[in-house]
């Protein structure tokens, strides 16, 4: 169930820095070049702030609360949790120009909050720019192609995310894996570079960063952490799932969709099997609020719920702070492995 945390828990604790210094732990003062990217309905205060205390980067999705009074509510809350550790929100701009009203009220609060790192997704931010800069906020715009990440660098934007096919949630139309797409975007923008899509183990930090990233997204690797606000089922239903769990969905719509291969995301692709048109006919399986009642109630089966690949990697449940922990410690070793080969 999703609740707002207390400003009771513990403070947050002092975490030693990783020994990987890039642009963007300077950009946006964090220990570790891991970026926890917001997870709709799960990215409330107290997982954020977790992610955050743990010396990486974690984003509130701002649509996961519509309410205004209780957007602020979540913003403070977790301004309380961090302790005054800077945390960010994720601003999603989809593509029906009606749902995305409420965005400019939710900069408006988000800025007097006292918030400055910004993650937006979809649609270029063009219309939330102006207003975010006057502010001083750092905003990384998340792509999912090299092409429309060149293109999102020209914009008043501080860093980029591209993300790879194996990521869940959105992985674009041309379904290129991160292995490729690190490299050559790494070639050909200048910005501070994120990758993301796929990644859950530390050794593919460290291959992120030899490639010429700054720093990496990671998403699914994070839906067992304790603090993820959702049904112990449907944790469960993460850790038994593998690299072969998800499947691929709307992209008729040109909306390509990966998530957990459930009954309603089988039900989604019947109906493009069939050449359905109608969206009418698959709102029931893709409503935002049906994804809410399966992590609220833990029934897996319904609506379509994001996830990637590297939930194969995702053995057991930790706290947020061990599974970063864990990731580091792989990565360093990833790191040192390579530099002991030039000695033989």
């Amino acid at each position: 169930m999703i609740t707002t945390a207390s400003q009771s828990d513990t403070a947050p604790p002092t975490v030693p820095h990783s020994g990987f210094a890039t642009r963007i732990t300077r950009l946006f003062g964090i220990e570790h070049p891991i970026l926890c990217g917001g997870l709709m309905w799960l990215a409330d205060a107290r997982y954020v702030a977790a992610t955050v205390n743990a010396g990486a980067m974690g984003f509130i999705t701002a649509r996961t609360f519509p309410d205004p009074g209780a957007f602020r509510a979540e913003l403070q809350a977790c301004a309380a949790l961090t302790g005054g550790r800077p945390f960010g929100v994720n601003l999603y701009m989809t593509p029906r120009a009606e749902e995305n009203v409420m965005l400019a009220g939710h900069v408006d609060i988000l800025l007097d909050e006292g918030v400055r790192h910004i993650e937006t997704a979809g649609l270029p931010p063009k219309d939330l720019l102006p207003r975010l800069k006057e502010a001083g906020a750092i905003v990384m715009h998340k792509t999912a192609t090299v092409r429309h990440a060149e293109s999102a660098a020209r914009l008043d934007v501080d860093a980029i995310a591209l993300v790879g096919a194996e990521c869940g949630g959105h992985p674009g139309l041309a379904l290129v894996g991160s292995l490729v797409q690190a490299p050559l975007a790494a070639t050909r923008i200048t910005k501070p570079l994120v990758i993301g899509g796929g990644i859950g183990h530390g050794s593919q930090i460290a291959a992120a960063l030899a490639m010429g990233a700054d720093a990496v997204l990671i998403g699914s690797r994070m839906l067992v952490a304790d603090e993820i606000p959702a049904h112990d089922a449907y944790k469960d239903r993460m850790l038994a799932a593998d690299e072969t769990a998800s499947r691929l969905i709307m992209a008729s719509f040109r909306n390509t969709y990966r998530v957990l291969d459930n009954e309603d995301a089988r039900a989604v692709a019947e109906l493009e099997a069939a050449g359905e048109r109608d969206f009418a006919r698959y709102r029931p399986h893709v409503a935002g609020t049906r994804q809410k009642e399966a992590y609220t109630t833990g029934d897996t089966e319904r609506g379509v719920l994001s996830m990637g690949q590297s939930i194969a990697f995702a053995t057991m449940r930790q706290p947020a702070a061990a599974i970063i922990a864990q990731l580091m410690t792989e990565a360093r070793a990833a790191h040192a492995r390579l530099a002991s080969l030039g000695d033989r």
